[in-house]
């Protein structure tokens, strides 16, 4: 095909999805709501839930929520960002919030068209996040400080923020694998942990599979005061 017959071509194709969108608005048809469920929902870039632009989004989110529903919610930070490529991009957000003195988890989407300058709170619930809480408690993993020496205590592996841990983990090891056969995570073999505060500090002996071979890792995962993860140490067990 010559250059300027593939120019036409490209031109006329382009013309046609345009008369196809025209034609579905005129059906009655919500084009803005139908293009914003275009797209997977992702993760948002790594640290990005700290960004000023997030933030500005969730505290955007708090406030067009207190406004509709009389509310008094008060923004405290980001603690998960996904967004969704639509029509511009559909950012959900799972903020943690102060609601009557107490801490709570909300989730949030915003759908945001820069070009527009346009920007809607598409909808506000509590989240499922609420009944794993971002932080940890010695109570919260059953280690007992009194009475006990300072350091790791053996936890339960199906306490909620233990298995946290192990999902990042097992994301960090993907990341840093050079492997394209994901792994899957088939057991929290073993569990300790050290509370200081709102931090802490996770040992555990991860059973993998990758593929059809199954492997062991000795980890190390380090949880702050913000509720964000951090890899710190990992080890192949060959025993």
């Amino acid at each position: 095909m010559r250059l300027g017959d593939k120019i036409y071509y490209n031109k006329f194709k382009f013309l046609i999805a345009a008369a196809a969108l025209v034609i579905f608005c005129g059906l009655g048809l919500s084009c803005e709501s139908n293009m914003a469920m275009v797209g997977d929902v992702r993760d948002s870039r790594e640290g990005s839930q700290n960004s000023l632009e997030i933030e500005d989004l969730a505290k955007f989110a708090v406030d067009e929520h207190n406004k509709k529903e009389n509310a008094l919610l008060e923004f405290v930070r980001v603690v998960k960002a996904k967004e969704q490529v639509v029509a511009g991009a559909m950012h959900h957000l799972t903020l943690e919030v102060i609601e009557a003195g107490k801490k709570k988890f909300y989730e949030a989407k915003v759908w945001v068209k820069p070009w527009m300058n346009f920007k809607e709170l598409q909808e506000f619930k509590h989240s499922d996040h609420e009944s794993s809480a971002s932080t940890c408690t010695p109570s919260d993993l059953g280690v007992k400080r009194e009475g006990h020496a300072p350091g790791l205590q053996a936890v339960p592996a199906d306490d909620p923020a233990v298995k946290d841990a192990a999902d990042h983990a097992l994301k960090s090891i993907q990341q840093r694998s050079n492997s394209l056969a994901p792994y899957e995570l088939l057991e929290i073999l073993s569990a300790k942990a050290e509370v200081i505060e709102e931090s802490a500090k996770f040992h555990m002996l991860l059973k993998l599979k990758r593929g059809s071979k199954e492997e062991k890792y000795k980890v190390e995962v380090h949880k702050n005061e913000e509720g964000a993860h951090h890899l710190n140490q990992m080890e192949a067990d060959l025993s």
